[in-house]
């Protein structure tokens, strides 16, 4: 496994929760932002007031009528610093509901240190990674666990700008990589499709050009064949690739130890609540 992947593997979770919690979706609609225009502003509004062409682009696998009808009227009743306020606030929040006394732990304050490092690594690195680079113009916010979140949202957002290249690579479009991944097995292909926002139909015919493709096995139950699965890793180890520069500062004692005193800070919000997807222990 390599250091990144171990890394997103232990300390995901400490950025992922900020699209579930019920701190971010109050904030968003006290701004006038519902669903989808409060997740696609608060994303992007690290760019300033981005159009819906460039979420399109960035976030890859949403159906782009559902972006544009989002993002309609939605700098002009927010600026993208209120967003990214209310975003703070709502991370500020959701932590201290989840990490209990954790906050205030000596392992939160190396996490962030750990992660603040490797972030920082990988700012050296913008070249191809738009959203990256977006989120990397932020000031850095003073409390170690909100630290801690910021580092986490741009080491995100590194390896997602690198995982759209491997996607990319591969020939898939945005609904075509969903596909797959629902082919793996590891979320429903329901609830995929559905927060995308793709028809029925559109998800059909996907399928069935995948098939074609001799990437998802023929029949009714959706899975990838031999040809799908070399193809799939393969861009995993490339996106596992790509993200390696931010992590190789740390090393491989580094990355052990961020594993070692992250991994029950992600813990703790798992069995926080605060990401639904995700069993408790």
């Amino acid at each position: 496994m390599t250091l990144g992947r171990r890394a997103w593997q232990a300390i995901e979770p400490l950025h992922g929760f900020i699209y579930f919690v019920p701190e971010a979706q109050q904030r968003f609609a006290a701004l006038g932002l519902e669903a989808g225009a409060g997740y696609f502003a608060s994303r992007s509004a690290a760019f300033g007031e981005a159009s819906a062409e460039t979420v399109i682009a960035t976030f890859y696998n949403f159906n782009p009528e559902f972006v544009r009808r989002s993002m309609v009227g939605v700098w002009e009743k927010v600026t993208p610093d209120q967003v990214l306020t209310a975003r703070l606030e709502a991370a500020d929040a959701a932590l201290r509901r989840g990490l209990g006394d954790l906050i205030d732990s000596d392992a939160l304050v190396e996490t962030a240190a750990l992660t603040r490092k490797a972030a920082e690594a990988a700012c050296k690195r913008l070249e191809g990674r738009p959203l990256f680079a977006a989120h990397a113009t932020l000031p850095w916010p003073t409390e170690p666990h909100l630290q801690l979140f910021h580092a986490q949202t741009l080491l995100r957002e590194y390896r997602g700008d690198g995982h759209l290249a491997a996607l990319l690579t591969a020939e898939l479009t945005g609904i075509e990589a969903l596909v797959v991944h629902a082919a793996t097995g590891y979320l429903p292909a329901k609830a995929l499709r559905g927060s995308r926002q793709w028809s029925e139909e559109q998800w059909s015919e996907a399928v069935a050009g995948l098939q074609e493709r001799g990437i998802v096995a023929q029949g009714e139950e959706l899975g990838l064949t031999e040809e799908g699965r070399t193809m799939r890793q393969r861009v995993e180890d490339l996106t596992d690739q790509l993200a390696e520069p931010a992590y190789a500062v740390l090393g491989e004692a580094g990355v052990n130890r961020l594993a070692e005193v992250g991994k029950p800070l992600s813990d703790a919000v798992i069995e926080a609540g605060l990401l639904p997807y995700l069993k408790k222990k």
